[in-house]
């Protein structure tokens, strides 16, 4: 399975941005997905996350601003940021975690940065 993130870019404080992940290969509507983030010096973190049934989670600190989606006849999960703030200036991960695997994929990071 590959994974391409994409949508990442500059952006002012309270503005919005898309995050999109296309996987290659037929596990991924068999899966868990999720985005987490890294911002520099810090731990990576999880963002949001769709489980079975279309059951989501969010971070406290995303909550009401961020939402994850996906598309399982694109084989893409989505990630729609608004009301961005500086704190969430990250590299931000898209995951896929096959139900039953011991194991899950990442994409590459897009580097999202919220500053004026």
């Amino acid at each position: 399975v590959q994974l391409q993130a994409s949508g990442g870019g500059l952006v002012q404080p309270g503005g919005s941005l898309r995050l999109s992940c296309k996987a290659s290969g037929s596990i991924f509507r068999f899966s868990d997905l999720a985005w987490y983030r890294q911002a520099p010096g810090k731990q990576r973190e999880l963002v949001a996350r769709m489980g079975r049934g279309g059951v989501t989670n969010y971070a406290d600190s995303v909550k009401g601003r961020f939402t994850i989606s996906r598309d399982n006849a694109k084989n893409t999960v989505y990630l729609q940021m608004n009301s961005l703030k500086p704190e969430d200036t990250a590299v931000y991960y898209c995951n896929v975690d096959p139900w039953g695997s011991s194991g899950s994929y990442w994409g590459q990071g897009t580097l999202v940065t919220v500053s004026s």
